[in-house]
């Protein structure tokens, strides 16, 4: 299994790991005040791994800037500024800049909660095997989270040496990712690697189920394999969680790369405009339906249906984009649940020491 990046001895600078002019002018406050830079690679509770320009620390990660919603606790990609380590005590992480993009699911829990997956990204590869079946369900609702992020998607097709149909299959998914470039590769022949790596640009995240091939494809760009890859099983096209944890590595040819492990749960999180994105064409149809809030389900004059009924879009497709609708909508309402659940528990705490108080002064009379 390979081992966190602070293991890897090797000279670094921020610039390797994405420090730019917007960073530098983003963080002048906090340098001002004589805090340092850093780039999150892993956190924990209590602490983080960061990599500064003068190499990889580990971090201390007070109370008060790890709150309890795991939306907004540190994660991997998130730029720092940090406390510098003094006599007898490690660095502390004082703040978190304000995020360009954030890759959120809901929590494996499924509860109301998001859970960022990685900061600060520029592309998502979204790695599809061709040794496999296609679900193509599963690919748009990882491309929901990647347009939802703020970050360009990138489908990548891989395993093309044992698929046989495989540009085909990249017809096939081409249909179901609108806006994203979808390409079909194979680490065996280099098929299309060339091209991969053309088209991948700043902080690239590879996401996608274990088995999937994110980190072959990732030993590729980083042009050494320093990310562990395992079998997968004949019967069902898996693999094992090789990436256990995520890593932040630069890329030689410029950029840096954001290894996660294979995601059995993706479930969404306030990703409407990204399901708006994922499924472009229904929304597009949508205009011309007779009514404006047309649920596209029984309603008369409904465009969507009758591009269905024309065999314009499958059926398949509309029935996909009302589940992860109704997933999306679930998951906002118990979000308003539990912000209204909050906001309650803080009115009784305060009528409660009201009372207190009323009843205190009475008994000094």
């Amino acid at each position: 299994m390979s081992q966190p990046s602070s293991f890897h001895a090797q000279p670094c600078s921020l610039a390797d790991y994405g420090w730019d002019e917007a960073c530098e002018h983003a963080f002048s406050p906090h340098r001002a005040a004589g805090l340092t830079p850093a780039r999150i690679v892993r956190a924990e509770r209590g602490l983080c791994e960061a990599v500064t320009d003068a190499g990889v620390v580990r971090a201390e990660v007070p109370g008060t800037t790890a709150p309890r919603d795991s939306l907004s606790a540190p994660c991997t990609g998130d730029w720092a500024a940090l406390r510098p380590a003094t006599t007898g005590h490690a660095p502390v992480l004082h703040a978190l800049l304000a995020r360009r993009t954030a890759l959120v699911r809901s929590t494996a829990s499924r509860t109301s909660h998001g859970q960022a997956l990685a900061a600060n990204v520029d592309t998502v590869v979204v790695t599809v095997s061709l040794a496999a079946p296609l679900k193509h369900g599963r690919t748009e609702r990882m491309l929901a989270l990647a347009w939802e992020s703020g970050a360009q998607p990138v489908v990548v097709l891989t395993k093309a040496d044992q698929c046989a149909a495989a540009q085909r299959a990249a017809a096939e998914v081409s249909e179901v990712a609108p806006g994203a470039d979808v390409l079909v590769t194979s680490a065996v022949t280099g098929q299309g690697l060339d091209t991969l790596t053309a088209v991948l640009n700043g902080t690239i995240v590879l996401l996608g189920p274990s088995g999937a091939g994110k980190s072959t494809l990732g030993n590729h760009l980083l042009g050494e394999d320093r990310l562990a890859t395992g079998a997968v099983r004949d019967v069902d096209g898996k693999g094992r969680h090789t990436t256990a944890w995520r890593e932040l590595l630069p890329l030689p040819g410029g950029g840096v790369l954001l290894d996660t492990p294979g995601l059995r749960a993706i479930g969404l999180h306030d990703a409407q405009d990204g399901l708006e994105q994922t499924f472009a064409e229904i929304g597009t149809l949508a205009q011309g339906c007779r009514f404006t809030d047309c649920g596209h389900g029984h309603e008369p004059g409904c465009a969507v249906l009758a591009a269905v009924e024309a065999g314009e879009i499958p059926r398949r497709r509309l029935d996909s984009y009302h589940r992860l609708l109704r997933e999306n909508a679930y998951t906002a309402s118990r979000s308003d649940a539990r912000l209204r659940a909050g906001r309650e528990a803080v009115r009784k705490d305060i009528t409660r020491k009201l009372r207190a108080t009323y009843q205190f002064r009475e008994r000094q009379l």
